[in-house]
């Protein structure tokens, strides 16, 4: 079985075709480094993505939070992420890097907040 991949490690962007045997990468074409070629094997074998999403905040500026989890999961398990985080509404204030879900799913990664947000009371009470 044979692969294309394309490299995104730098902006090269080198086409790598991956021969795979066995489940293992018997031989990669077209890399122009080894950053590119452990990349190309990664991908092949076992791909891996960090998820960014948002989910609702009550009590802050804005409506919605950005997130994403602290280390890439395996790319057949985003949509197991997505759903344990869809319903999710968090309380203002957090801060950046706050986490917001431990062991997202069971993958090992946490949810964690991409930016800081305060809180925000919108109705005067005087």
């Amino acid at each position: 079985m044979s692969s294309r991949v394309v490299c995104v490690r730098c902006p090269k962007g080198c086409v790598i075709d991956v021969t795979i045997e066995g489940g293992r990468v018997k031989d990669a074409r077209g890399y122009g480094c080894n950053i590119g070629l452990a990349h190309a094997r990664e991908e092949v074998v076992n791909p891996m993505r960090v998820v960014c999403t948002t989910v609702r905040i009550r009590g802050g500026r804005h409506p919605r939070l950005p997130v994403r989890t602290s280390k890439p999961v395996p790319r057949e398990r985003i949509r197991e992420v997505i759903e344990a985080v869809s319903g999710l509404v968090v309380e203002a204030p957090v801060e950046r890097g706050s986490v917001i879900v431990g062991n997202v799913a069971g993958t090992g990664a946490d949810i964690i907040a991409e930016t800081s947000m305060e809180r925000e009371e919108r109705w005067s009470t005087s």
